[in-house]
Parts: C-alpha cells; sequence; structure tokens
C-alpha cells in the first residue's frame, strides 16, 4: 500500500492531544478496528497504533516529542505496518498473569495483535470493578482457549478518558 498524505489539525480532549484521521483517508486503511501505522508528522518519524473512533474512522494520540501541537496544522504520511510491538502490560494485569502461570503461558502464544485487542477490551471501562472482572474473565477464557476477546466491537473507540458510548469525543469545531 502507498503512502497516505494529508494534514489534520490537533485538538485536545481532557489531557489528551488527539488527531483525526479525515475520513478519505481511514477508509483506505485494513481495518475499522485499531490499525498499525508507520510513517512522519511534520517530518518526525513514528509508529503507532491508531485507535478506531466509532464512527468509522482513526485517532491517534499525539505523543511527547511528536511536534504536533493543539490547533496546528500537521503533515502526515502513513501506511499500515503489520509488524504489531508488544503492548505495555499494566500492572493490575501484569500481577494476575504472574499468578496464573497457566494462563501466562497462553499469553505469551498468543499474537501481539491479539494481546492489544485484550487489553483494549480490558481497558474500555472506567470503573475500576469491572475491569478487575475483565481482568478475571481474560484469564479463564485464555486458559479455555480463547485466544481473542469474544463479542467486542473492535471499531468502537475503547479508551474512557476520550469517549463515551464507544465513540470519540469531538470537539463541535474539528471536521472530519
Amino acid at each position: 500500500m502507498p503512502m497516505m498524505n494529508f494534514q489534520a489539525t490537533p485538538f485536545k480532549i481532557g489531557s489528551w492531544n488527539i488527531l483525526l484521521l479525515p475520513e478519505s483517508v481511514s477508509v483506505k486503511l485494513p481495518s475499522r478496528g485499531m490499525v498499525l501505522v508507520k510513517g512522519t508528522i511534520n517530518g518526525q518519524k513514528f509508529k503507532i497504533p491508531l485507535e478506531p473512533d466509532g464512527r468509522g474512522s482513526h485517532w491517534l494520540r499525539i505523543e511527547e516529542g511528536m511536534n504536533a501541537p493543539e490547533g496546528s496544522l500537521a503533515k502526515l504520511a502513513i501506511e499500515p505496518s503489520k509488524e504489531w510491538p508488544e503492548p505495555e502490560i499494566p500492572a493490575d494485569l501484569d500481577k494476575a498473569l504472574s499468578a496464573d502461570s497457566e494462563a501466562r503461558s497462553i499469553w505469551k502464544d498468543i499474537t501481539p495483535m491479539a494481546r492489544w485487542d485484550w487489553l483494549r477490551w480490558i481497558a474500555s471501562t472506567a470503573n475500576s470493578e469491572t475491569r478487575q472482572h475483565r481482568v478475571n474473565v481474560a484469564l479463564s477464557k485464555l486458559k479455555h482457549g480463547t485466544r481473542r476477546p469474544c463479542c467486542f466491537n473492535r471499531a468502537m473507540c475503547t479508551v474512557p478518558e476520550v469517549s463515551k458510548g464507544g465513540a470519540l469525543l469531538v470537539p463541535q469545531t474539528s471536521t472530519k
């Protein structure tokens, strides 16, 4: 797939600096769910997962050092990447996996993309009790052969800090 070039303006949702892809770019990606891309932003290289916005497009979190401040026009060039990096395992899940050698072994055997899916499903709640329940369910399901979370809409926005009802909170001034 050739490089996709576009411009977009980052905006804030809470403390997060977000960049929403134009739908015309997002539709060319291989999935409506999370997609790993590599490319440049304002000439600076990056490799990052794009999150679904719950409306058929994608967004990315502008990380520190990406040189794309809120309100400025950012120039991007991206292409999908098939080489998924290992996700960072949150402390609660890491502790649970460490205490369950069978689940830990299966966790290591699934693909990095499957691990990203489990983490998205676990983290898609702001309720700590629901999150703990999901950690327990994930371990149980892994031990019973389930390699990815079932009944999980991969195209919804699962980051509670920037979404509501599975959709990215987009300011009124932002356009697709």
